[in-house]
């Protein structure tokens, strides 16, 4: 018996933000809305001493080979030690047996990876078709991930960005128009970013609203991916009532700590996205539609993106075996 462990930078290598991993995030969806998965509850543990805190994740796809355990931190501090504030590590774990096949230490690169191809399927299905401007809140690691996982679906020109840090508004809208080959500038202020982007993406830890429903307009796509825990927020509550469309990754995940636990609406008002992928539902019906995405990050999508990545590697013949 052995255990393949995997480093940050190998499985780099391996997987990108593409459509191979945009579809993989698509078909976990759709596996969760046909019942072919097992995707409990998060098991999130408080860390109050250390002002940190632990999530796990996990869930089985049929049709998997490896159940994926995520261990998933956020330790606020840790930059003061030169160490990540959120790392992270992924379990593989035989689908068949029980037993341990793989350690992938990708220091949060897979979760990353997996939910900016999530953004993508919102876009693929709720995005307006023609898209020239898109507007990012944040300007993080996931703020890069979402765009560059958008311009798979959304041929878009330019990119508005806001966030709190100015140096790290100037780093992105270099490093981005580089990378995408598009316009980047920094927007002069949440408004005018949300009022001038056909899709607007939320990435931040906020716990008060960032986007106001006043300014949704026809045709606009509003994905929230930041609010993932209690008490977290970034969209008014009344952006979900403005909503032609509401829709969600798991009702009983975002109800209670995605942008859902905000609002009033019930379960039969919103569309989980896996209803969508699944041909079950529709996603956008008109170029004038106003939609709303909430996306907290299933387990789902980490048993699929290991999955992929695990395979990629043994076929490039990397990772250290160890014998146990």
């Amino acid at each position: 018996m052995s255990v393949v462990i995997l480093t940050e930078k190998e499985l780099r290598r391996c997987v990108a933000v593409d459509r191979e991993a945009v579809d993989a995030v698509a078909a976990c969806f759709t596996a969760l809305a046909d019942g072919k998965a097992e995707n409990p509850p998060i098991m999130h543990i408080e860390i109050a001493e250390h002002e940190g805190d632990i999530d796990i994740k996990s869930a089985f796809l049929s049709g998997f080979d490896r159940v994926a355990v995520k261990i998933a931190a956020g330790f606020y501090n840790n930059h003061k030690q030169g160490l990540p504030n959120s790392p992270a590590s992924v379990v593989l774990v035989s689908a068949r047996t029980g037993v341990v096949e793989a350690v992938l230490l990708d220091n949060a690169f897979l979760t990353d990876l997996r939910t900016g191809a999530a953004g993508a399927v919102a876009a693929r299905h709720l995005a307006p078709a023609k898209v020239e401007t898109a507007g990012v809140i944040g300007s993080g690691v996931q703020a890069r991930y979402q765009m560059e996982a958008l311009k798979l679906e959304r041929d878009f020109e330019r990119i508005l960005v806001q966030g709190r840090s100015k140096a790290n508004v100037e780093t992105y809208v270099s490093e981005m128009a580089e990378r995408l080959d598009v316009r980047v500038e920094a927007a002069p202020d949440m408004e005018t970013l949300v009022r001038e982007s056909q899709v607007v993406v939320t990435t931040t830890t906020s716990k008060a609203p960032l986007v106001m429903a006043d300014w949704l307009h026809p045709g606009l796509l509003v994905t929230s991916v930041g609010s993932d825990l209690a008490g977290k927020q970034e969209l008014e509550a009344a952006c979900l009532n403005r909503a032609g469309l509401v829709v969600c990754d798991r009702w009983a995940q975002c109800s209670k700590m995605g942008e859902l636990q905000h609002g009033a609406l019930t379960e039969g008002q919103v569309t989980e996205i896996g209803e969508i992928t699944a041909g079950r539902a529709k996603g956008r019906t008109s170029e004038d539609e106003i939609i709303v995405c909430d996306l907290t990050g299933t387990g789902a999508q980490d048993t699929a993106i290991g999955n992929v990545a695990y395979d990629k590697a043994l076929a490039a013949g990397m990772g250290l075996r160890i014998e146990n």
